[in-house]
């Protein structure tokens, strides 16, 4: 009876461990929640910087120094010093020799701006897109073992497809006849509203490279992530038969568009964003969940957990 009376308990302290992050999570009150989405994390030194879509006037970032509670910190890029005036979407930060680039959208163009700080102000240099061809958004950047940078892209055409082009060494300018298609909606799951793929990412683990992205309409409360796999940069590409590995966590509906980072322990992690709540889209909200790799039947898996972080708006 004792042993019996042992392993109750044990299987109940398991049980409050497991749900801990969850319901710590909506402890967070709606208005106290980071209003960021399409986010992104980067840590340079010891503070992570956080962007992403919200203003109408340019990029935001956030700054914190354990991932849980984020300042405000204003524009890091204001509509001024950038292409376009209007639909600031999914900034992405880097730094590269010694500045910091961001990757982002302006009037569904994509652009790049550079800074001396990772606060900004970022200023785009030739205030001209990428690509002259409208309905392009979602850049990011992904540099490999060898030094060569690639950008990654959406084309909106007849539905969200993803491409990968080879960047000059300014990690600027893509080089001519090197744009390379990748992925287009295919699954059942990324074509419940729309037919999408957006907001793309890689990581490159044990020599495979793992193609994060987002699918189904961001309206819908069961936008989600999913991924593909290939053994180069430019494919091709096999979707995942899991996705999608993110959608619907917990209590969260619209999950989808982010990025991976490590922290500062070297543990790699996912944020995005979810819906501000079920009967209410925008402000979008910044989430955290850690990321593991799974062996089955030979094969990595990429998996992104749902317990996850809710970062919190520091008073």
């Amino acid at each position: 009876m004792k042993r019996f009376v042992q392993i109750v308990l044990l299987a109940i302290i398991s049980l409050l461990v497991n749900i801990a992050p969850t319901a710590a999570a909506r402890r967070v009150p709606l208005n106290e929640r980071v209003p960021l989405a399409d986010p992104f994390i980067l840590l340079d030194g010891d503070t992570y910087y956080a962007y992403g879509t919200h203003s109408r006037d340019g990029i935001v970032v956030y700054t914190s120094k354990n991932l849980k509670e984020w300042r405000q910190c204003g524009l890091a890029l204001h509509k001024k010093d950038s292409y376009g005036k209007r639909w600031f979407w999914a900034p992405e930060v880097y730094r590269i020799n010694g500045k910091y680039y961001m990757y982002y959208t302006a009037d569904k163009h994509i652009c790049v701006a550079i800074s001396n700080s990772p606060l900004g102000p970022f200023v785009q240099q030739n205030r001209e897109p990428i690509l002259p061809d409208n309905n392009i958004i979602d850049n990011t950047l992904f540099v490999d073992d060898d030094g060569t940078p690639y950008m990654l892209y959406v084309v909106i055409n007849k539905g969200f497809s993803i491409y990968v082009a080879e960047l000059e060494s300014d990690f600027m300018t893509i080089k001519p006849n090197t744009a390379t298609f990748c992925i287009r909606p295919k699954q059942h799951w990324e074509r419940l509203e729309g037919k999408v793929n957006e907001g793309p990412s890689i990581v490159k683990h044990n020599g495979t490279y793992f193609l994060l992205y987002s699918g189904n309409g961001y309206t819908s409360q069961k936008y989600g992530i999913g991924y593909a796999t290939s053994k180069s940069i430019r494919g091709p590409w096999k979707k995942s038969a899991d996705n999608p590995i993110l959608q619907l966590p917990r209590n969260l509906v619209g999950s989808g568009h982010g990025a991976p980072f490590y922290d500062k322990r070297g543990r790699l992690h996912y944020v995005f964003h979810a819906h501000y709540s079920r009967d209410k889209i925008h402000p979008r909200c910044m989430y955290i969940s850690r990321v593991s790799f799974k062996r089955v039947d030979g094969k990595e898996q990429f998996v992104i957990s749902d317990r996850y972080r809710t970062p919190r708006v520091g008073k």
